[in-house]
């Protein structure tokens, strides 16, 4: 079984792009307002979804309980499949989740959990094995990155000229059946550009926190975009109050940080929502591919989509990161690290991504429960 996105690169390096944590510096400090109450922030997501996905309030209600509902029942399933689970996929349309599986027998003991069963021959497994052999082949030039698409179980490879992909599908010796080409005309880039601003700043630079966290010395800080900074990077808060250090940093390969608070930084488990609000963290449970989730960033604030896939592959001009998670939430250079988060639950920090919050676009973020792991760090919740 491959292992887990972070986990299985921290420590070799990791792609940096900044995001937005729900961490708020002491008195003084301009990253987050005072905390709300749970129904003021159930509100406050409800309202981004109706603006972003066009819903009515009710819609954008009924949605919410819909994807709440799912996120328990998909853990039910995922262990009644046992070794059959081959991914999950939740619709916003229909409110259904359906349970990959690559073991037609299981099916009767996942539908007794509520969810609706598909299945399929690779799974996120076989995928993650195709990923591999591309990963290990390299990203020519004329090929953006590729992605495991678990609905239609194949392997994508986006490229700028499909004769390139090609030439990749031949270095890394993959049964083409299982692969798509797609031709783009779209080229990731990172999002920590030198622009002025808020949120918290490192040199001429400006990033976005992701969340709040502390480490195993008990120190409190936040978890960011690894590209925004290399370990013993300094970071100020956007009115200089507070400050911190870049403890942990990887990228390429990944694009993860941890910032240890120096002086004048509270940890608060809230995400800024650009409204005046806050989104209350309560966990880190994964989303199913096909939830809503909404990011936040200081660059362009609250914004909403669905995720796609996980596990894509980018290649950067600054370097490749692999184990990504694909969106169509829209971003822009600033937003680098900022908060992924579906419900209350994240989900992880903002790395890059193509287009922006005019015309949309593709962006992806790295998952938070790796980082955490890997580096012994508790997500903030309360």
């Amino acid at each position: 079984m491959r292992p887990s996105p972070i986990v299985s690169a921290i420590g070799t390096g990791a792609l940096a792009l900044g995001m937005a944590i729900a961490v708020a510096p002491s008195a003084g400090a301009s990253a987050l307002p005072a905390e709300p109450d749970t129904d003021n922030t159930s509100t406050t997501m409800q309202e981004a979804l109706e603006r972003d996905f066009g819903l009515t309030p009710f819609g954008a209600e009924e949605l919410l309980q819909a994807q709440t509902e799912a996120f328990d029942i998909d853990a039910e399933a995922t262990e009644a499949a046992g070794d059959a689970y081959a991914g999950s996929l939740f619709d916003t349309n229909t409110h259904e989740l359906t349970v990959l599986l690559t073991d037609a027998e299981a099916a009767a003991a996942v539908e007794a959990t509520g969810a609706e069963t598909s299945v399929v021959t690779h799974g996120t497994e076989g995928l993650a094995e195709i990923i591999e052999d591309l990963d290990r082949a390299g990203a020519p030039n004329g090929v953006v990155g590729w992605y495991p698409d678990v609905e239609s179980d194949t392997v994508v490879i986006e490229a700028t000229d499909p004769a390139e992909a090609e030439d990749l599908l031949e270095d890394a010796n993959v049964d083409a059946s299982a692969v798509q080409v797609e031709e783009t005309d779209e080229t990731p880039q990172l999002y920590a550009d030198i622009v002025g601003g808020d949120a918290f700043h490192m040199g001429g630079g400006r990033c976005s926190i992701g969340f709040a966290a502390t480490d195993s010395a008990g120190n409190d800080g936040f978890v960011t975009a690894g590209h925004c900074g290399t370990v013993g990077t300094s970071a100020q808060s956007a009115d200089g109050t507070g400050s911190g250090t870049f403890e942990q940093s990887v990228f390429p390969g990944n694009d993860a940080a941890f910032v240890a608070a120096t002086s004048n930084w509270t940890v608060t488990n809230l995400v800024n929502t650009y409204d005046g609000g806050s989104q209350v963290v309560n966990g880190s449970t994964q989303a199913p591919v096909g939830s809503t989730v909404c990011r936040s960033g200081s660059t362009t604030g609250w914004h909403c989509g669905t995720i796609e896939a996980r596990g894509q592959t980018v290649s950067y001009p600054e370097g490749t990161v692999q184990d990504l998670t694909r969106t169509n939430v829209c971003a822009e250079p600033g937003d680098s690290g900022g908060s992924f988060i579906s419900d209350d639950q994240a989900q992880g920090m903002t790395s890059g991504g193509s287009g922006d919050c005019t015309f949309g676009g593709t962006t992806y973020y790295q998952e938070v429960t790796p980082a955490l792991n890997s580096w012994n760090l508790t997500l903030t919740t309360n």
